[in-house]
């Protein structure tokens, strides 16, 4: 058996090293934080969200593509009666509208109250509310997020981070329907 000798490693100056394990771990947290990327071709034809989960689905076909940590109203339990009642509605949807100049980051709107959302609420005298959205963070308030995302702390809407809300900002479309589930 021949032995064969390779030049010797040279070693790294200790600033170099210290530089580059430094650049080694931003990129690790970059690829561990980075929203998923979706290709042009990944447009959700349904928004599943499930409020005891804090999920939100995009679904293509009836299979999940993609999945979110969301946060609801601070009173999250059960399906929105009224105006300020602090709860996220519950039921089928469609996301009608997208606005990229919202106070909340860029916002998608949910079409409730739907005509039983209105009738209940005719029965009970009360308004039944509206301007429920997808959102994201507060404008201003972004180094919150983190706290943010703990606790459900919106008026009704469904919250999510701010790169969370752009993956799924890209793959819907409005007209998508959305069902919201206890």
């Amino acid at each position: 058996m021949i032995a064969t000798r390779y030049p010797p490693i040279p070693p790294v100056p200790r600033r170099l090293s210290g530089v580059a394990w430094l650049a080694g771990v931003v990129l690790a947290m970059t690829c561990l934080l980075a929203p998923p990327q979706l290709h042009a071709a990944e447009k959700a034809d349904m928004v599943r969200v499930v409020k005891s989960k804090n999920r939100l689905y995009l679904l293509k076909d009836e299979q999940v593509f993609a999945s979110y940590r969301v946060k609801f109203g601070g009173d999250a339990k059960g399906h929105k009666q009224q105006q300020g009642d602090q709860k996220t509605p519950e039921g089928l949807y469609f996301l009608t509208y997208k606005n990229s100049n919202s106070s909340f980051y860029r916002s998608i709107h949910v079409s409730y109250p739907n005509a039983e959302d209105k009738e209940n609420a005719r029965k009970l005298g009360v308004d039944p509310g509206g301007d429920i959205m997808i959102h994201g963070q507060a404008n201003g308030w972004e180094w919150a997020t983190f706290f943010a995302q703990m606790v459900n702390w919106t008026d009704g809407c469904i919250a999510l981070t701010n790169k969370d809300m752009d993956s799924v900002w890209a793959a819907i479309d409005p007209g998508t329907p959305i069902e919201i589930l206890p």
